[in-house]
């Protein structure tokens, strides 16, 4: 009789009969029953989980910029929960290595000495107030570092609020980033640069005496050179200078308008205006800030003039309107020239940059010996609407008004030809068109299905036409700025971006989307902006907002200037440039100069970053006010000069 082999198939016939089919029961039979109902509450409850997972990103976001802005918490740019749990317990007096191993910072060293009698009733307070820091410096005085922070960090210590928490670990950090090695009695304060105590106490105080000089300009009035590039009247120029001269600020603002320089003929540049004023300058040892004005302006300086692009360049758009931005429904924006023709002789034989570097030549043949003598001190590139790094989505002569999300502009004949060419690389030639759900200059995020949470502007086509539309935006400011530094030859140059607030405490960020900067809640939209900047050297110049723009509760459109200019200063920082502030209105409010002097100059920064210049804008009725306003910008200009207290009457 044969045997089988273990692997070899049964017998069919001898094989026994398979069980029979039991019927389902309970929850099984139910889902028998209804298995098409149960995939289509699968896929609505995995849309839920999406929508949930978005909506706890932007929590989590928010989370992170409030640590980051309001505790100095030192997280890296996509910080996770991992990141925020090691920054809250080092904060907390723990040590926390790279691994996740996570003890108190006293238990591998010497036991903890009893803290001293003045801290026997020591209260929450952070070390900004004057009384604390008088206890800290008798305290630390002599005494080991592993002591000093074991009295610091109390039990009590444990229930500070994050700004609080923040102030006793940058103190420790100062201590502990000396370099002194060991704990011993030279790691203590008395070991400290003399001038860095001094300064950590002004700060504290209040006082800016020792702080970084920054140097302070003033905007001259647009009206002062009027349509035929003349100086309007030198003598009221020579007032506004003496009384600026008198508050002691190191220079002055101009713009140089395009529109007046070159504004009859292709490449005939009438510069006479601009060399009497700068003569007067000149004569009161001011130095200047240049700015090359590349946009027109709808409003009226003191001569009542209005200033446009050239009169050559509006004939060249009688005929082909498309070198203007384009709205979706065909408006042209005729304040600046579109970035579709940057590389199109479309303007009697010349490109758009071929302009631009023409202008920017010119300016440097004719005023090269006031560059080289240190009049002009620095030379800002306009690059965009209102002279700033964006398109014009937001214009009021189209009828946009704050909140207004805005418009994409990118609906010009090259723009879209570009659009198409990017569409075509990409494989989806259908993606070559504008978003046709993103409302209009005045709708409001929620009213649209682009901008709204968990909407278009997250998906493939949006990211992909987000992508081209933000990189044609660095695609400009790399080609102006490669001609503007082999014309200007190693002078400071220094590009102004926008402070597109509104909306940035949603999701997906819509009027800086359609400024040009991808930005919202889940992705860095300025890095990539700085590290162009970055590449040429240039000096980044932001806005800075007073007190009436700080975020409002209920405020409808969810604006947040402050952490909007948080973000901005510090991926500047990171890329390693320099900046520059401008005040968005006349310092003619006492609680506008502490705001900007805690952003020039960042109290707790371990890194001791400060701006470079500060720029605030002036008007001629202020000038006629006297000494209404005097003492307090002088005493404002002497704290950025770091000569004097904070001490401002209300």
């Amino acid at each position: 009789m044969a045997t089988k082999h273990p692997h070899q198939d049964a017998d069919p016939v001898a094989s026994p009969p398979p069980p029979p089919s039991r019927r389902p029961r309970g929850f099984a039979s139910a889902s028998a029953s209804s298995r098409a109902p149960a995939r289509r509450s699968g896929e609505r409850e995995k849309e839920r989980t999406k929508l949930r997972e978005r909506h706890r990103r932007s929590i989590t976001s928010r989370m992170l910029a409030g640590l980051r802005q309001h505790g100095n918490f030192p997280l890296p740019a996509r910080a996770d929960m991992n990141d925020v749990l090691a920054a809250l317990a080092r904060a907390a007096g723990w040590t926390v290595h790279p691994d996740g191993t996570t003890f108190r910072s006293s238990s591998l060293s010497q036991p903890l000495l009893p803290p001293p009698a003045q801290f026997g009733a020591f209260q929450a307070a952070s070390v900004e107030t004057p009384a604390f820091t008088s206890h800290l410096n008798s305290y630390v005085i002599g005494t080991p570092l592993d002591s000093q922070v074991s009295g610091l960090l109390t039990d009590d210590s444990l229930s500070l609020s994050p700004s609080s928490l923040d102030s006793v670990v940058v103190a420790e950090q100062s201590i502990k980033n000396e370099n002194y090695g060991n704990s011993s009695s030279a790691n203590s304060l008395s070991c400290m640069d003399s001038h860095q105590l001094m300064r950590a106490s002004a700060v504290w105080a209040g006082d800016y005496t020792r702080t970084p000089y920054i140097p302070v300009y003033a905007s001259l009035s647009m009206g002062i050179i009027n349509n035929y590039c003349q100086l309007v009247d030198p003598e009221a120029v020579r007032t506004e200078l003496r009384h600026l001269k008198s508050l002691n600020v190191d220079g002055v603002v101009v713009d140089c308008w395009w529109g007046i320089v070159e504004a009859w003929t292709p490449q005939k540049y009438e510069w006479s205006g601009y060399r009497d004023l700068f003569g007067i300058i000149k004569e009161f040892k001011l130095k200047v800030q240049v700015v090359l004005s590349f946009h027109g302006s709808g409003e009226c300086g003191s001569g009542d003039v209005l200033i446009s692009l050239p009169r050559w360049v509006m004939e060249i758009a009688q005929e082909n309107q498309d070198i203007f931005f384009t709205d979706r429904v065909g408006r042209r924006n005729t304040e600046c020239l579109s970035w579709g023709i940057d590389k199109e002789r479309v303007l009697r034989g010349r490109t758009g940059i071929e302009v631009y570097f023409d202008f920017m030549r010119s300016f440097h043949m004719e005023f090269r010996s006031l560059s080289e003598e240190g009049l002009i001190s620095a030379i800002e590139i306009g690059l965009g609407a209102s002279g700033e790094l964006r398109y014009p989505s937001c214009p009021e002569k189209m009828g946009w008004r704050y909140p207004g999300i805005g418009e994409f502009q990118c609906y010009d004949r090259y723009m879209q030809k570009n659009l198409r060419q990017a569409a075509f690389t990409r494989g989806h030639l259908f993606w070559a068109r504008g978003p046709d759900n993103a409302g209009y200059y005045n709708s409001r995020s929620h009213e649209t299905g682009f901008f709204c949470d968990g909407g278009d502007y997250d998906s493939y086509y949006g990211r992909f036409f987000l992508n081209w539309y933000s990189g044609i935006l660095i695609d400009h400011v790399d080609q102006v700025l490669s001609l503007a530094t082999l014309a200007f030859d190693g002078a400071v140059i220094m590009v102004k971006i926008p402070s597109m607030y509104w909306w940035y405490r949603t999701a997906s960020h819509a009027a800086e989307l359609t400024a040009g900067y991808y930005n919202p809640t889940n992705r860095d939209g300025y890095s990539p902006v700085f590290k162009m900047l970055k590449k040429h050297s240039v000096i980044l110049k932001v806005v800075c907002y007073g007190p009436e723009y700080k975020v409002q509760e209920n405020n409808e459109a969810f604006a947040d200037p402050e952490g909007l200019t948080w973000q901005v200063m510090n991926a500047a920082w990171d890329q390693g440039l320099s900046i520059s502030v401008e005040s968005a209105l006349p310092c003619l409010d006492n609680e506008m100069y502490p705001l900007i002097l805690d952003t020039a100059k960042p109290r707790n920064d371990p890194d001791r970053h400060h701006v470079s210049f500060f720029a605030y804008r002036q008007q001629n009725p202020f000038l006629l006010q006297g000494n209404v306003c005097f003492s307090e910008l002088e005493t404002f200009v002497k704290c950025m000069h770091g000569e004097a207290t904070q001490n401002f009457v209300d």
